[in-house]
């Protein structure tokens, strides 16, 4: 091929395969799921070379397994496909605006604009006193179709506000909170539960949701149980359980940037 002959095209469809594929990294990465792309790499790899070599009867298997490995990739990567396709049809544009600063298309110098401090501060204090909390941190996804579940707030994310919403006595402490950016956008949010049978059976409804959540969105949640005061984090629909604040702070605030 002639360098002289690519077109203006050519290079906008190399770029837009370049940037489907870090956004699929970006997926998979961290889950279970990157093992298995690596693997189809590998497959797709080894049957290129049968075909270079002319090896005709193990290019012909491996050529059937990857056309019928189609349909199970659909199902395999089934969450990754849902998430890409939410962030495509996402009315939320600070999403959207968020993801394209992984880019660097935008000029953000890295900032995290969201109070970490504040939040983390208030499941410490709420797991001291055994205070049941749930709180969904929105990343790319949109969570409009559970926010309308709840009651609309619009509240600057701190300390004092978070833990007095998930006060006992409080009629919004029931159910999850939505934080977007720095604001407190929804309260008494019903999320989705989980019916993963992997889920242990000392975890309430409470972590069943957080798991429903971040099953189908890429939030990632916090809570804090009422029977332990135990702080669990939530990403991915895994859960990490956390004695040590200022690690989870530190994982957080990396997901979360």
């Amino acid at each position: 091929m002639d360098f002289l002959d690519i077109r203006i095209i050519d290079i906008v469809d190399i770029l837009l395969v370049a940037f489907l594929l870090y956004y699929l990294y970006n997926l998979v990465k961290g889950t279970v799921a990157i093992n298995i792309l690596v693997g189809i790499i590998i497959v797709y790899a080894i049957y290129i070379i049968t075909q270079l070599l002319e090896m005709e009867l193990l290019s012909k298997i491996l050529g059937g397994f990857l056309g019928v490995g189609m349909f199970a990739l659909v199902v395999v990567f089934q969450p990754e496909i849902r998430k890409f396709l939410l962030m495509l049809g996402s009315t939320n544009f600070n999403a959207r605006r968020r993801f394209l600063k992984q880019f660097k298309f935008s000029g953000n110098d890295g900032k995290l604009n969201i109070n970490v401090e504040g939040i983390i501060a208030a499941c410490k204090k709420m797991s001291a006193s055994h205070t049941g909390a749930l709180i969904v941190l929105q990343r790319n996804n949109s969570l409009d179709f559970v926010k309308n579940t709840g009651d609309e707030m619009n509240l600057e994310v701190n300390q004092p506000i978070i833990e007095s919403v998930f006060f006992k006595n409080s009629p919004l402490h029931d159910g999850a909170m939505i934080i977007e950016e720095n604001r407190i956008t929804a309260t008494r949010v019903i999320l989705p539960v989980s019916n993963d049978k992997k889920i242990p059976l000392r975890f309430g409804l409470r972590h069943r949701a957080a798991v429903g959540i971040t099953e189908k969105t890429d939030a990632v949640c916090l809570v804090v149980s009422e029977e332990n005061g135990q702080i669990s984090y939530l990403r991915d629909g895994d859960f990490v359980l956390f004695e040590n604040t200022d690690e989870l702070l530190k994982i957080l605030k990396k997901d979360l940037s």
